[in-house]
């Protein structure tokens, strides 16, 4: 018998300390099981992040990096520029939408090869096009992704992601680009495109899309655009857009070891939002109060990203930023809020206007200083009799 219970005991022991159980547990939680290097889940609108993973570690992006040239193309260039394209660009290895040399074709036709074909060759050619040469143009587009989008921990060296050790990034740069980029309606129809025709000197076709949940090959509702990439030191790159409702959803995988592991991974990260996650907002008829009873409101509703049901905390600190607080303190959103005209300085300020003072304010002064005076003469008189009597 007790050598039963011994085996019972050590089953209980194996089996609560599988790794296979702490798998079991994340399911349960929700949590998505991912593969890949780096990933991280954004909402669009928000600027939320749902998931992340090694999001800030530094990473190669291969051909994301094209999303970035495409937006500071769209925003820096003429997209009826028609370019010339170089020997340069020509002689360009990967994948192209084989331009030739001397060949004329506009900036729009070449954002479009960038990021349907993932053409290296059209990247080169906007490169040279826009600052002279790949070196500048990845000086200006540094410049360019660090004041207009905020991204802290990226560093290109070229326009289509081929390997370089000084060209790296992170999902959450990434994101942040893509977050920035799909507000363009010019990006946000490209990226979302799943085919085009091509129509150029040497290259008559119909380009598709590479990214396969956007093609549909792996159906998924509400996929809005996307990039894939790779190289063999990054491996395979995804970046996706999604939406479901008031959700839009970014995903950002980075070196999955195999293709379908990066589909895969995305196609989790975006069941794990969308299952999980919903948008409210703080009215901008909401006040806040302060210390000294003072009165801030926002100027616009504050919307943020929660988990559904989930019940939040608005909290202001002593700058005046309000603070929207998930149930574990993780923090929603924040903003500056905008302090109101306390009532009673407007109160005063109101009394001591002079055009004020000429219609109102002087009668109650009359008024005291008669009563004032009728006391004074009263006391007068009481003090006379009181003489008289003794």
């Amino acid at each position: 018998m007790k050598q039963f219970y011994f085996v019972l005991v050590l089953v209980f022991l194996m089996t609560s300390l599988s790794p296979f159980q702490v798998h079991a547990e994340g399911a349960e939680n929700g949590a998505p099981a991912i593969k890949s290097d780096a990933v991280i889940l954004l909402d669009a609108n928000t600027g939320s992040i749902l998931y992340e993973k090694n999001s800030h570690a530094q990473m190669y992006p291969a051909s994301l990096t094209k999303m970035a040239t495409a937006i500071y193309a769209i925003e820096k260039g003429n997209l009826d520029d028609v370019v010339s394209v170089s020997a340069n660009a020509y002689e360009t290895e990967g994948t192209r939408v084989y331009l030739k040399e001397g060949e004329q074709v506009t900036l729009k036709h070449l954002i479009q090869g960038l990021l349907i074909n993932s053409g290296n060759d059209a990247g080169v050619a906007i490169a040279e096009h826009l600052d002279g040469s790949i070196e500048s143009f990845a000086d200006s587009l540094n410049q360019y992704l660090k004041e207009k989008i905020g991204v802290e921990q990226t560093h290109f060296t070229n326009p289509h992601g081929l390997y370089d050790e000084n060209h790296y990034t992170t999902a959450y740069d990434l994101a942040l680009i893509t977050k920035y980029a799909l507000k363009n309606p010019v990006f946000r129809e490209i990226f979302g495109t799943k085919e085009l025709a091509w129509d150029g000197e040497s290259w008559d076709t119909t380009l598709f899309s590479h990214h396969l949940l956007l093609r549909g090959e792996i159906p998924y509702e509400g996929i809005t655009g996307g990039k894939t990439g790779f190289v063999q030191e990054s491996r395979y790159t995804l970046s996706t857009s999604a939406e479901q409702g008031d959700l839009s959803l970014i995903a950002i995988v980075l070196k999955a070891e195999r293709d379908e592991y990066a589909y895969e991974d995305t196609v989790a990260l975006l069941d794990y939002g969308f299952e999980n996650f919903e948008v409210a907002e703080v009215a901008s008829s909401e006040k806040f109060y302060g210390e000294q009873n003072e009165s801030y409101r926002l100027n616009k509703p504050l919307p943020y990203t929660q988990k559904k049901n989930e019940d939040v905390q608005l909290a202001m600190n002593d700058q005046g930023v309000l603070q929207v607080l998930g149930e574990d303190g993780r923090q929603l959103a924040a903003k500056q809020l905008k302090m109101d005209m306390p009532k009673e300085a407007m109160g005063t300020r109101a009394d001591i206007d002079p055009a004020n003072l000429s219609k109102k304010n002087h009668l109650p002064a009359i008024l005291m200083v008669i009563f004032l005076s009728m006391g004074v003469i009263f006391l007068q008189k009481t003090i006379k009799n009181m003489k008289k009597s003794t």
